[in-house]
């Protein structure tokens, strides 16, 4: 049974070839049962493969993780089944196009760039909630559709944290430009190299390059691991300062200061929209997995860190992830729709100290009226303004004796 000649596929009939990648071939199909059109997933491994075992057992996975995600964000997967030696995957038909394809035919405005990431990060929170972290998150794999919804696609290489099938210690899996540190090492990751993926894909929407690129893989992933990217406004003017502080964050090398879950990637990228002047205040999933189900059986640390993020809800001042000298975490409250870490560049965990409990003399410098300032004073506080009534009394003085001379 090959491609060009598959007329039928289970009780699916096969209507053409919509694509095909590393692993098989995409078919848009028919369920005659439903009369529905939909996509077809197909791998093909020989008989006598000594990796069949794996490849079944990889793509069955991405079957069961996939079907258990029923967010507007993410496509839906119908059935899984087998046809000779062929496994294959039913799932929702989707009408547009990748954004991938999308962004080398044109340049994303930063609210557009900002708005579709803010909704991939969303879906995303959505799977990780369960378990399922995406590891191959590029432009090719979100898909735009219409409406400005977007579908994140082929969870080929997903992994149930709680499955019983085991990545390799060592196993590189994913597309090397878009994964994580982490990643490239062969090291585990979990749901914080799915943001650091989705952080270099908003880098590239908002600046129109590639940012970890090379000429090998080998450079690719020694980019990765080591570039420092400058910010985006630095290639972009219109990119928004508070936008550059979230990048920087989601691109953290370090997963420990990265954002440590979706939910804080997703809102304080609706907070930079509320900036720009497009109000979007509830997300999609507008609550976390724990507070949803009620489950008062978890951990204080898990509930801290899996509450609501909504419109009416205050984003906590205490996140993990973000520590301060004493060990204990923090994050700035900008405003009610955004939570922006504490510097890492220098230590300014005093002066929040000072400007949360002021001591005496700070309240009396806080609260004392400005006093007018003369050039006397001002070159008395002012170095270089002495340095230089210094040069010129000086230069006064030789020139005086050199005159009575």
């Amino acid at each position: 049974m090959n491609g060009n000649s598959l007329v039928q596929l289970g009780r699916y009939r096969i209507l053409g070839e919509l694509g095909r990648g590393a692993m098989g071939v995409v078919y848009r199909a028919e369920d005659p049962a439903l009369e529905r059109q939909l996509a077809i997933k197909t791998i093909f491994v020989p008989a006598d493969d000594t990796d069949r075992k794996e490849y079944e057992a990889r793509f069955t996975q991405e079957a069961r993780a996939a079907g258990k995600l029923g967010h507007p964000g993410i496509v839906t997967i119908y059935d899984v089944g087998r046809e000779g030696g062929m496994v294959y995957m039913a799932m929702e038909l989707l009408e547009g196009v990748d954004l991938g394809t999308q962004a080398a035919e044109r340049r994303f405005s930063v609210t557009e760039a900002v708005g579709i990431v803010e909704r991939v990060a969303d879906a995303l929170a959505f799977a990780h909630d369960r378990g399922v972290v995406h590891r191959d998150i590029k432009p090719p794999n979100i898909m735009l559709v219409g409406g400005g919804r977007v579908k994140i696609m082929d969870f080929g290489i997903a992994r149930m944290r709680s499955s019983d099938l085991k990545t390799q210690t060592g196993m590189m899996m994913g597309t090397p430009r878009y994964m994580s540190p982490e990643q490239v090492a062969g090291r585990a990751v979990d749901q914080r190299s799915d943001i650091f993926s989705l952080g270099t894909v908003l880098y590239e929407l908002l600046t129109g390059t590639k940012l970890f690129s090379g000429n090998d893989a080998t450079e690719i992933m020694y980019n990765v691991s080591q570039l420092r990217p400058v910010p985006p406004s630095r290639i972009n003017r219109q990119v928004p300062s508070m936008l550059d502080l979230v990048v920087a964050k989601a691109l953290e090398k370090d997963a420990g200061e990265r954002y440590q879950d979706a939910h804080q990637f997703s809102a304080d990228l609706r907070a930079c929209l509320n900036e720009l002047g497009i109000q979007r205040n509830t997300p999609d999933t507008t609550q976390r997995m724990e507070r949803r189900l009620g489950t008062a059986g978890a951990d204080s640390d898990s509930t801290e860190k899996l509450q609501a993020i909504d419109g009416d809800a205050t984003a906590p001042a205490i996140d993990p992830g973000v520590r301060t000298r004493s060990g204990k975490p923090q994050n700035i409250i900008v405003d009610s729709n955004t939570r922006l870490a504490v510097s890492h560049i220098f230590d300014s965990s005093a002066a929040l100290q000072r400007l949360t409990d002021p001591d005496k003399k700070d309240h009396a410098r806080l609260i004392a009226s400005p006093r007018p300032s003369n050039f006397l004073v001002r070159m008395w506080r002012d170095l270089e303004i002495r340095i230089l009534v210094g040069c010129i009394l000086c230069a006064t003085l030789v020139g005086i004796i050199v005159a009575a001379y």
